[in-house]
């Protein structure tokens, strides 16, 4: 148990001295030295096209409402990491957008995220939902994995829509369409298959020291949270397109020294001045429906009370714009 302990703390600190990745390092170690890393990490990055229910299943997996989710598509926006401990292995997931055409600077941002965040996992989980064949996209998607020597999961989403034979036969046709390295049919919507799909994804784990506490459930700071949620209430509240040229940012968090409340400023951005006015709507009554609705779901996030202040403002065709896309984070 000493040796252990010295060879663990030796090894970190190497890493760190080298700015090495200890991750990788581990997969390049004699395995002889690998019975000394009891613990095992995997970081398994989820991916699809828009609408497989990308965010739904990440949320199912950590137990928490972590990403937000809505009918509409491309709703993800950017990496959002979901850390599950459990068994001796820790679950990194890292849930990435909807991997579509690229048709604003946005979207390439997007596009890139998704591939930055699959060629550092140590596997990939490929999302779709029960049919015989792959969309044009999904193929397009499944051609970026090639070469990279990443194991992928084929996992069927959506299973609670068809029976067991017919969701079973479309997982064996499309597991015959790509080399994939195992597949799993489940639905993140009610939990069926969840910890068949855990069980095949530990199988790629890799020994090494976790990399964050156990109880940890995210690495995303609590203002992107607070900044999530507001933009899920624009989602499920606007129409059409108009939610999709929104930006949601937090200009201040401070917590009330006198009480348990939370102070918190946000600015909405939309593209145009005719926007401003839908999300604002008559007499302000739909700007104050979805600050009162994300204000209880912010308060339940946080724990406390929580004063939200919620600002309307024109960011002119800001999802085209490289300087507003990096002022805003991406």
């Amino acid at each position: 148990q000493l040796f252990q302990a010295l060879w663990r703390t030796y090894f970190k600190a190497i890493c760190i001295r080298e700015r090495m990745n200890p991750r990788k390092q581990l997969k390049d170690m004699p395995r002889r030295y690998w019975k000394y890393m009891t613990e095992k990490n995997l970081f398994c990055s989820i991916t699809g096209i828009p609408n497989m229910g990308k965010s739904t299943l990440l949320n199912r997996l950590i137990g928490f409402d972590l990403a937000i989710i809505s009918p509409k598509a491309e709703t993800t926006r950017s990496k959002i990491t979901g850390v599950l401990t459990e068994d001796g292995i820790q679950y990194v997931f890292l849930d990435t957008p909807g991997y579509n055409k690229p048709k604003t600077k946005l979207d390439q941002h997007l596009v890139r995220t998704v591939r930055d965040t699959f060629s550092d996992s140590d596997c990939i989980l490929f999302l779709t939902y029960p049919k015989d064949s792959f969309l044009e996209y999904e193929q397009k998607l499944l051609d970026e994995f090639r070469g990279k020597g990443i194991p992928v999961v084929l996992g069927i989403n959506k299973c609670d829509t068809v029976s067991v034979e017919i969701a079973e036969k479309c997982l064996n046709a499309l597991m015959s369409l790509y080399g994939f390295a195992d597949g799993c049919c489940f639905s993140a919507l009610d939990g069926t298959g969840i910890d068949e799909l855990k069980q095949k994804l530990a199988a790629f784990a890799v020994e090494g020291e976790h990399f964050f506490p156990d109880d940890t459930l995210t690495d995303i700071p609590e203002k992107y949270v607070v900044a999530e949620i507001v933009r899920e209430r624009l989602l499920y509240n606007l129409r059409d397109e108009l939610p999709h040229g929104c930006a949601v940012e937090v200009m201040r968090f401070r917590e009330r020294e006198d009480r348990d409340m939370v102070d918190i400023d946000v600015n909405i951005y939309c593209e145009r001045d005719s926007h401003k006015g839908m999300i604002i709507g008559k007499g302000g009554s739909m700007l104050k429906k979805i600050g009162s609705e994300a204000r209880k779901k912010v308060e339940d996030f946080l724990d406390c009370r929580v004063n939200l202040q919620c600002w309307v403002k024109v960011r002119n065709d800001w999802r085209n714009s490289e300087f507003d896309l990096k002022d805003l984070g991406f």
